[in-house]
């Protein structure tokens, strides 16, 4: 492509070079999949805005007609992190996927694209916004982003919502003294009984990530610390009925549908008087199914194509079925801890990250599935035929089960924080609910506490995981049911390094806020009593705004 005459030698920079570089590695490495994804490739971690981070999929606890998507973006978003804070990237689809049929391909998919309003140079500040922000259109919020929603099905595009309006990051509590009041604003209904919020919330998967210094310290010494307190996410929930993601519309027969995220960007060529211009096409970048499959079951050649693939890619990609048949994090435990791996090929992991649970899954070898019970297989839809189902990395959900319930089908009192390997069949491995342990069930999983079927049998030396039970923000009961953004320091946030306790509920007009939050706090009296100019020490600040 040849340079226009505005733009010199230095003038094309391609921001998103991962996603060529992807494309690329993809052309030389058969793709696979991706998983929970902080910073889990190479080429990802250098693009945070299109990086996601995690999928949750869930029958809705307070209606249960209705199943929730949540997918979040943007891993490890401080709360202080100003003074531009987190943003959704223009010119990038983030898609939400469902395949209902089993054959890796999306029947539906739930697309939102960012456009951004930057009104900080018509008011000549930095800053993010010139005053407490009490409603998404206050005059005072400077940088404030849109998005269209659309759903794509075989039948065409049907565009669900245009214009709605991200909730901002949460900068802190002088800057947004109520922020739960800007997410009901940024809450839309979609009809059909369905709504979606797009907004930052606190990051609601929860784990000690010193598993990678050497699977916790080589003695389990290194556990017990949520490494995610006090970060925030970028979030989109949606939440539609049933029928709307079901083969067929028919949630009763066909109950059960497989879920994954992506992301897809353009590359950016860089005016050198400022602006950008998109250029090429859409190249996909990241992929989310299962957790953790993209950052503890591939190897580091794979991640990078892993991101650019589709679940069609999956079932012909050796390098993929063999890492999950002859995974690498038994023989890490047996090697630190002495806890035996169990021998390959691994058929129970090749149903839960790659068949779904069913007592008909399909096998490499075409021997009899190693988990004998039916849960979350696509082969369990009615209207599903088997010549065409192909195992797919990805996040599979039997919505049928719309409370936590027992081996037994019987209901129980409370959900188990371990799924199905704490008795509960509605949790992980069928679907992910906010509260699920994903960490420890799949370490047990990986350990082959699922090898002789369900129930399953707990590695016993393994039983205490990361001693990381629960997140440490409720979670809500009602949609979109994630925590509000955390708006202290993470430095302030409760941590056993520290000892320093923060309320991380605290959203209104509590001290604690940075530098930024403090300094928009002190505009509107600078402005009224000293002709626009702040005095701080021997220092001014310019007057920002006129009102």
């Amino acid at each position: 492509m040849s340079e226009s005459p505005s733009r010199r030698r230095a003038a094309t920079a391609m921001v998103v070079a991962g996603a060529t570089l992807t494309a690329t590695a993809l052309a030389l490495v058969p793709g696979t999949a991706g998983a929970s994804s902080h910073r889990e490739a190479p080429l990802i971690s250098t693009m945070p805005l299109v990086d996601n981070t995690d999928v949750y999929s869930f029958v809705s606890p307070d209606k249960p007609d209705t199943v929730t998507f949540v997918a979040n973006w943007f891993p490890f978003s401080e709360p202080d992190g100003g003074p531009n804070f987190y943003q959704w990237q223009d010119n990038a689809h983030y898609d939400i996927n469902i395949d209902a049929d089993g054959d890796a391909v999306a029947e539906t998919t739930y697309r939102w694209d960012f456009r951004t309003e930057d009104l900080r140079d018509d008011a000549d500040t930095f800053l993010y916004n010139v005053g407490p922000i009490e409603s998404l259109d206050d005059p005072d919020l400077l940088f404030r982003q849109f998005y269209t929603l659309t759903k794509i099905t075989p039948k065409g595009e049907e565009v669900l919502i245009k214009d709605a309006q991200v909730a901002p990051s949460n900068v802190g509590p002088t800057s947004i003294p109520d922020y739960e009041a800007l997410r009901e604003d940024a809450t839309y209904e979609l009809g059909k009984g369905g709504q979606t919020f797009t907004g930052q919330t606190e990051d609601p998967f929860f784990l000690d990530l010193r598993i990678f210094d050497l699977l916790y310290g080589g003695d389990l010494s290194e556990i017990g610390k949520d490494t995610l307190t006090g970060y925030n996410v970028n979030t989109i929930t949606l939440q539609v009925p049933i029928s709307e993601v079901a083969l067929n519309g028919d949630g009763e027969a066909n109950p059960v549908i497989g879920v994954w995220s992506d992301t897809e960007t353009r590359t950016m060529d860089l005016s050198p008087t400022g602006g950008a211009e998109p250029i090429g096409d859409f190249v996909q970048v990241s992929r989310l199914g299962n957790p953790l499959v993209n950052e503890v079951v591939s190897d580091i050649g794979l991640k990078d194509p892993f991101n650019a693939s589709t679940p069609a890619d999956d079932a012909n990609n050796p390098a993929l079925v063999d890492r999950v048949l002859f995974p690498e994090v038994p023989e890490l435990i047996e090697a630190i801890y002495g806890i035996p791996a169990p021998e390959g090929p691994r058929f129970d992991l090749f149903e839960i990250f790659l068949t779904g649970i069913a007592t008909n899954a399909p096998t490499p070898d075409g021997s009899p599935a190693a988990i004998q019970a039916d849960l979350n297989s696509q082969l369990l839809n009615a209207d599903v035929v088997p010549k065409e189902f192909v195992p797919a990395e990805m996040l599979r959900l039997n919505t049928a089960i719309k409370e936590p319930t027992g081996l037994d089908g019987a209901p129980l009192d409370e959900a188990s924080r371990l799924g199905a390997l704490g008795g509960d069949l509605q949790g992980f491995p069928n679907g992910r609910r906010l509260a699920d342990d994903v960490v420890d069930i799949e370490l047990q999983a990986l350990a082959g506490a699922f090898i002789n079927g369900v129930p399953a049998t707990p590695v016993e030396a393994l039983i205490d995981g990361d001693a990381v039970d629960e997140n440490d923000k409720e979670f809500g009961d009602t949609f979109p049911y994630v925590a509000l953004p955390n708006n202290t320091s993470v430095n302030d946030a409760s941590n056993s390094q520290t000892g320093v306790v923060a309320d991380p509920d605290a959203t209104q007009g509590a001290a604690g806020g940075g530098f930024f939050d403090a300094l928009t706090g002190l505009l509107p009296g600078a402005i009224t009593g000293m002709a626009g100019m702040v005095l701080i020490g021997a220092g001014s600040l310019r007057h920002l705004r006129q009102r």
